[in-house]
């Protein structure tokens, strides 16, 4: 297994992991929504540092991130932080729309 490449080009053994951002997480959001998976289905799993960057981005609408019930979500979807190396969505087995 090659190590990971960075934008110049050259191989590097421990590359910083690819931080991701609300546009990521929408448009993941938005590709399962159009596939009939409704949001009670969706968690995103994230990396603590993808929570801490959604957290202060300033580019977000105040309605996209919500913290209610000890719970945060994003555009409606349930996030669950830390634990993993690189965020992703999850579609739990619930009913389709």
């Amino acid at each position: 297994m090659s190590a990971p490449i960075t934008a110049k080009g050259r191989h590097v053994a421990n590359a910083p992991p690819v931080r991701l951002g609300a546009s990521d997480f929408r448009r993941e959001i938005e590709k399962a929504e159009l596939a009939g998976v409704e949001k009670s289905a969706m968690v995103l799993r994230l990396t603590l540092g993808d929570v801490a960057a959604l957290k202060r981005d300033r580019s977000l609408a105040v309605d996209d991130i919500s913290f209610a019930h000890g719970e945060m979500r994003f555009q409606g979807v349930k996030i669950v932080s830390g634990g993993l190396t690189a965020s992703e969505l999850q579609i739990e087995n619930a009913p389709t729309a």
